[in-house]
């Protein structure tokens, strides 16, 4: 029996993504959560074999709590079940350990097979991201992304320079490697492709 864990902050998705897996004779929803912290406290308590989790939730975002999960050496395995089809953000699964990424208008069959699959131990990919996931571009940094969001934010590179007690000329250097990277031809341009494709 495949033992899982639900993390959704919309109350009628979660109640629904439990009823599709319970319907499945080798599957037990054992636990359910409306945000990444109690998502976090329910694997730990619980030790599920698949959390199946959303990324945008509140408190802590569903990548957040994956990537909690790996370095804290636990053995649950992580299935993102979402909107977005943005590459940024299937990257950042990935290197947060998450094994499944499906996106919520898949078939339900396609759902359960992807738990199946992510409890075993293999990959399981939305079709429509499956080439994505081996020809994604070079990723932004954490500091990349840190200095990006105070960027949308409309701070100026002395505030964040202050902020993240960093030299102005280090800040403009991370914003220019970060520019860069997404082929942008300035700082609002980056922020934006960067929240456009999952990056932020």
């Amino acid at each position: 029996m495949i033992r899982i864990v639900i993390a959704e902050d919309q109350a009628l998705l979660r109640g629904a993504i439990g009823s599709l897996l319970s319907l499945e004779p080798d599957m037990e929803v054992i636990a359910s959560a409306s945000d990444g912290r109690e998502a976090l406290d329910r694997v730990r308590e619980r030790k599920p074999d698949v959390l199946v989790a959303d990324i945008e939730m509140p408190v802590m975002t569903g990548l957040d709590v994956a990537d909690a999960l790996r370095s804290e050496g636990d053995q649950t395995r992580v299935l993102i079940v979402t909107t977005f089809a943005r590459p940024g953000y299937l990257q950042r699964a990935m290197q947060a350990g998450v094994l499944g990424y499906v996106l919520k208008d898949s078939p339900s069959e396609d759902l359960a097979d992807a738990v199946r699959k992510v409890a075993a131990g293999q990959r399981a990919v939305a079709p429509e991201l499956a080439e994505t996931a081996w020809s994604l571009p070079v990723s932004l940094t954490e500091r990349e992304r840190e200095i990006l969001r105070l960027t949308e934010e409309g701070r100026t590179n002395k505030e964040i320079a202050r902020t993240l007690k960093l030299s102005p000329g280090t800040v403009r250097n991370y914003l220019a490697e970060a520019a860069s990277k997404l082929g942008a031809a300035n700082r609002i341009e980056a922020f934006q492709i960067a929240r456009e494709n999952g990056w932020l």
